[in-house]
Parts: C-alpha cells; structure tokens; sequence
C-alpha cells in the first residue's frame, strides 16, 4: 500500500543560490502547513542559505475540518500519542527523504522544527531515524515516543525544547518531562520556559529557535 505523499508551501533560500540547509517545519493539530511557513520568512535573515518546508499534515482533522492532523487525538493519552506517531512516522520519514534529495543535502544539514503535535512529530522522527537530523526545535510539545535509534545518545541531534508556562493545552510540565527522559540517554537538551505564554510562540522563543538553528546548523557545516 503507497504511502501518502505530503506537500506544502516552500521558501526557497533567500541567498538565491542552492539550499545549505534544509528547515522542515511541521505544524500542530488542526492547523496546516501555511500556519509555520511564516517561521521561515522571520528566520531566512539568519539563515539565508536554508530552504524551508512546511508540509500539510495527511489527515483531515475531526475537530476542525478546514485543518489537518498528524494522527488522531480523542483520548489525548500516552497511549494514543505513541499509536499515533507510529503510524504517522513512514509517511513523514517517506516526506523528508524526498526532501533532502531534492536539495542534495544530507542528514547533518537538516532541521526539524515542530509546534504542539509537530514537536511530537519531530522528535518521534527525527530520534528514530537511522541518520537523525542536525537539530530538533520543538514548540509546546511533548514526548510522544521512546523507540529511538540504537545508540541515540552518542549520534542524536541538538534538541531545543521551547514551552509557555500557561500552556493549557500541553502542560509546560510536558517540557520537564521530556527534557529529563533525553538527557538521561545522552542527549544534549537545551531548554526555554516562556514566562506568561499560553500554547504559541512569543517573539522571544522566535528569537532564540532562529539562534538555535543559525548556530547548529552553521556549526554542523563548518561555517
């Protein structure tokens, strides 16, 4: 059975010239591609050699019919996130191969950004996968999954985990949980509680994901 095939809006480097980097950005539940792309026009100064991609999610939503989802959520439980992702995982791995193939780019200069159930997303993937990306800047998330690569902790990608400390949607406590579940395997995490700020992203957690990405991936290219 063929995989559905994901697409979305793209921004190509501001440079003009051929992608450096490559910059997935994977929306929440109910949203769409064109909710993130935007994080592409605000970081593309910092990263002007990067091509970002924001791709539609495969399923329609139930609660929100003009949106998409990553997987269903009518439990919002440990279980149905970890069911959840796991089915979803081929069709985005299936999506970000093609990816770096069309930029002829690999693993070490990619970056996954997620917000809500695309942080989920991000780090179910990009921690599974066998060549894991340069970096993961997850959004008001959570760990959804714990079926990571082997030896994760000594290859694993830099993880930025970014969280509103009024989140009533996931719980900033979801942020403290998943920071001490990946350190405790090696990982390197760092971390941002964003005083007053409910389920988004305020200007200064755009600002320090820009200058996570500028300086991850720049590093990773040698820059």
């Amino acid at each position: 059975m063929s995989l559905p095939e994901l697409d979305g809006p793209r921004l190509d480097p501001a440079s003009g010239g051929p992608a450096k980097q490559l910059i997935i950005l994977l929306h929440g539940y109910g949203a769409d591609g064109n909710d993130l792309i935007g994080l592409g026009r605000s970081w593309a100064p910092l990263l002007p050699d990067a091509a970002f991609v924001s791709p539609h999610a495969p399923n329609p939503c139930a609660m929100s019919p003009m949106g998409k989802e990553w997987f269903p959520l009518s439990f919002r439980d440990a279980e149905e996130y970890a069911r959840g992702v796991a089915e979803a995982k081929p069709i985005l791995n299936a999506f970000i191969d093609a990816e770096l193939k069309r930029h002829n780019l690999t693993e070490e200069s990619l970056a996954l950004v997620g917000f809500s159930q695309g942080t989920m997303m991000s780090l179910a993937v990009g921690l599974s996968r066998e060549k894991p990306p340069a970096a993961i800047l997850g959004y008001s998330g959570a760990l959804a999954a714990m079926d990571f690569a082997a030896d994760i902790g000594s290859k694993g990608p830099k993880i930025f985990l970014i969280h509103g400390d009024m989140d009533q949607v996931i719980p900033v406590e979801a942020l403290t949980m998943a920071r001490e579940q990946l350190t405790a395997l090696g990982l390197s995490v760092d971390w941002h509680i964003a005083k007053g700020v409910g389920h988004g992203i305020d200007q200064e957690g755009l600002m320090l994901g820009g200058g996570f990405l500028k300086n991850t991936l720049t590093a990773q290219a040698g820059v």
